[in-house]
């Protein structure tokens, strides 16, 4: 099943300028995680707010989970869409416990499940026993999986991170992504990961698309990995 459909999608900053992304497509069946490879300027993050709904295209048709999300008629908010962001500095809520911040992913579960949900969640990224504590008592590896377990809560079909590693020191990147490659397997999770780092994609993904500095998809298999 085809989680993720993109076709000829096209983004400007500034509508007379040349696209940062010009005519991209995609597609990624249920389970898969990609890598999004470039370097600054090439379009990767933006490729992510297209997805999630925090951008809208100059052109081109994006499907998740078989519903159109946006095209030049349709355009469905970002919660309607049901994918899930962990972003680049994690954005989570420094006034909340590591509990809340995962609540507050849940506003549309009913209340009776949400508890259940929290805990689940909690022993997938092994944070039981830090549901009472704040951001800025954890660790940069435990704010992560904090803020992939408040992604993930919701169940979303597709999970979008941007630079999952950029935060971290280099000698805890290596055990992180060990956690979150066992982390994603487990959910089951559909996954598009931003990164320039190569290593980050052979560690996790199952295949890659580079995104080349003139903006333009820079053959998409060319660097397909094994699973």
């Amino acid at each position: 099943m085809s989680i993720l459909e993109i076709e000829g999608l096209t983004y400007s900053y500034v509508k007379k300028e040349e696209p940062v992304i010009n005519d991209f497509s995609l597609s990624m069946e249920k389970g898969e995680i990609i890598g999004i490879l470039g370097q600054s300027g090439s379009g990767k993050s933006t490729l992510l707010r297209l997805i999630s709904g925090l951008e809208m295209p100059l052109k081109g048709t994006i499907k998740v989970s078989g519903t159109t999300v946006v095209n030049d008629h349709v355009y469905l908010h970002p919660e309607e869409r049901g994918v899930g962001m962990v972003f680049q500095d994690y954005a989570l809520f420094p006034h909340m416990t590591v509990k809340n911040n995962i609540l507050f992913g849940l506003s549309r579960m009913p209340r009776s499940q949400r508890k259940q949900r929290v805990d689940e969640m909690l022993e997938l990224v092994q944070l039981e026993g830090f549901e009472n504590r704040y951001p800025h008592e954890l660790s940069g590896g435990q704010q992560q999986r904090v803020a992939l377990a408040r992604a993930l809560a919701p169940k979303p079909s597709l999970l979008l991170m941007d630079e999952p590693f950029s935060n971290l020191d280099a000698d805890l990147r290596e055990t992180i992504r060990e956690e979150l490659g066992v982390i994603l397997n487990n959910a089951d999770m559909t996954c598009i990961m931003v990164t320039h780092d190569r290593n980050d994609v052979e560690a996790i993904c199952n295949r890659s698309v580079v995104l080349s500095s003139k903006n333009t998809m820079d053959n998409a298999y060319r660097y397909s990995l094994q699973t």
